[in-house]
């Protein structure tokens, strides 16, 4: 997901930071210079939803434009083991656990 509170803000003609954290403390949201340049500069470490819910307020704007998905940066899933045999790659096999005995204990039943 990429974070677009900067050009959701600069469509409502607020261009500082400092503005935009003090419209947020208007509405109870009261935040950190840290977490204020967190959330302006496009790397938030942690946004809550009670935050967010805030956030759209003062905007007068929905999630959607706050959070806009980012589905080519989503890593493929592994070819799976037909596709492999296609490709003639061995398929993949999980490593099998066998239990260790521990002095004093039991296995497991099997």
């Amino acid at each position: 997901m990429k974070w677009n509170l900067r050009l959701a803000a600069a469509n409502r003609g607020i261009w500082k930071a400092s503005e935009l954290q003090r419209m947020l403390a208007e509405r109870g949201m009261v935040i950190s210079a840290g977490k204020m340049s967190g959330l302006w500069s496009g790397q938030p470490n942690s946004v809550r939803l009670d935050e967010l819910d805030v956030i759209c307020a003062v905007l007068g704007c929905g999630v959607q434009e706050l959070l806009l998905p980012e589905p080519d940066s989503v890593p493929a899933p592994e070819a799976d083991d037909q596709q492999r045999k296609a490709a003639g790659q061995p398929p993949s096999v999980a490593p099998s656990v066998t239990p260790r005995p521990r002095s004093g204990r039991s296995l497991p039943p099997r």
